[in-house]
């Protein structure tokens, strides 16, 4: 099982850029320290600000390569400790679980050959009416389902949605009811 940490000052980050953002889906990478085993609090993220319309993302690689470059610079080169754990975006308008463009993206960049780490995380977030945040996180490993990773979001942001703790595998057909469920909370449908 994987958990991932987020302060309350990178929940707040997120919360400015969602709120700058507004129906735009904004996002980029994570990079995390590894606490313990299976344990990661994220480090730092980088935020791409252009690219997303209501529905969709596109990141800009070069812009997050650059990112990674400053953050291992910063963290004297500790891979083992701070690296590259994943990505993120936002879904302004809906729930925030993977859509299947997300789950064939991200497992797309689990498979790729020239990807060294052992799994890949995404981060979903949206910035909830109330102020809240709204996560979810799946990890994703090459020639594997994707897992629900445990997200722990300090603060007073309780808000977060943690999609099917009840398994760690969810399949397509279990992320779409969820997303039909949670509308139907919401009083969106």
């Amino acid at each position: 099982m994987i958990r991932i940490r987020l302060s309350a000052s990178h929940l707040a980050r997120f919360k400015r850029e969602l709120s700058r953002a507004g129906s735009r889906e904004v996002g980029g990478v994570l990079a995390a320290e590894l606490i313990s085993d299976g344990v990661f609090t994220i480090a730092d993220f980088s935020v791409q600000r252009t690219g997303g319309s209501v529905a969709s993302f596109v990141r800009e690689p070069s812009m997050h390569k650059r990112f990674l470059r400053r953050f291992f610079q910063r963290t004297g080169y500790e891979y083992e400790r701070f690296n590259y754990i994943g990505e993120w975006h936002s879904h302004p308008l809906f729930p925030a679980v993977p859509s299947p463009t997300d789950l064939r993206q991200m497992q797309s960049i689990a498979d790729d050959p020239e990807q060294v780490a052992t799994f890949v995380v995404l981060l979903i977030v949206r910035l909830r009416p109330a102020g809240k945040i709204e996560a979810t996180a799946h990890a994703f490993r090459r020639g594997r389902l994707p897992v629900t990773v445990t997200l722990e979001m300090e603060g007073d942001c309780t808000g977060g949605l943690h999609a099917n703790e009840r398994s760690q595998r969810i399949s397509l057909r279990e992320r779409v009811a969820l997303r039909d469920e949670q509308c139907s909370l919401d009083g969106s449908r």
